[in-house]
């Protein structure tokens, strides 16, 4: 790998992981398109520990708030969201542990990939389309994060964009696009730090090259863009321009593997 395909890939995931558009998707497809060896599971988590980084900068002020009335005020509104939101991720973590190989395995060709970017374009594109028309009322509450949860479990499939089904399934719960949003930021948090933590335990010096430190810088900046402009993004626009492309790159990838047959 050169320090070109780390800031490549580095960036890709900054688009991937809070775009819904899949960033384990384009993470698989780009060295697969390329005729390169896919670069491990390792220097993907490192990547998804560099838009952590940004994640948990960019909302500090929530945090912080988060935390601290956590933990000294657990019955105010803001301390119950920081536990519910740690319950949101039990689905996924349970899913990680039992099923996360069998699923990346299973799902990380690329027919797989595009069939799931294609069918939960139109899922997203379906909660988008009801949050158009429906009044908003929904809150943060046990029922409404454990079901979100449930749904960040299925972005174990390469090609499903954790955000993407995140905010598919706020959205479908009655909450308006930007606190849809921000929920899949926070809720990603502890998700991608679990992973990362697992996965960088087992590093060592030999593995921190120049590819890789560049990839994680790129992640990191990218990241912070993206977060930002996607906020201010979805004030006024809807999630059609990701629905459509994901259709056209899940219909490209067929047409793709149907002539190299």
């Amino acid at each position: 790998m050169t320090v070109f395909d780390g800031v490549l890939l580095g960036l890709l995931q900054a688009l991937g992981e809070f775009l819904p558009i899949s960033s384990s998707a384009h993470l698989v497809l780009l060295p697969f398109f390329r005729g390169q060896a896919y670069q491990g599971v390792t220097f993907d988590v490192l990547m998804h520990a560099a838009t952590l980084l940004a994640v948990l900068l960019y909302f500090a002020k929530d945090w912080t708030s988060l935390i601290k009335n956590g933990l000294l005020r657990p019955r105010s509104k803001e301390g119950q969201t920081l536990w519910l939101l740690a319950l949101g991720t039990v689905p996924a973590a349970l899913a990680g542990v039992l099923f996360k190989d069998k699923l990346e395995t299973f799902f990380r060709g690329p027919q797989p990939i595009a069939a799931c970017l294609m069918i939960f374009a139109v899922v997203l594109w379906l909660a988008d389309r009801k949050a158009q028309t429906q009044e908003h009322r929904a809150e943060i509450n046990l029922k409404n994060m454990l079901i979100i949860g449930c749904a960040q479990a299925l972005a174990l499939m390469p090609g499903v964009s954790r955000s993407g089904i995140t905010i598919t399934a706020a959205l479908f719960l009655g909450f308006t696009r930007s606190q849809s949003a921000r929920i899949s930021f926070l809720l990603s948090a502890p998700v991608i730090g679990g992973a990362a933590v697992l996965e960088t335990a087992h590093l060592s010096w030999a593995d921190v090259t120049a590819p890789v430190v560049w990839g994680f810088v790129s992640a990191f900046a990218g990241a912070w863009l993206v977060i930002g402009g996607l906020m201010k993004y979805i004030k006024t626009h809807s999630f059609n321009v990701f629905v459509v492309y994901r259709l056209l790159l899940g219909a490209a990838i067929f047409i793709w593997c149907w002539h190299a047959r």
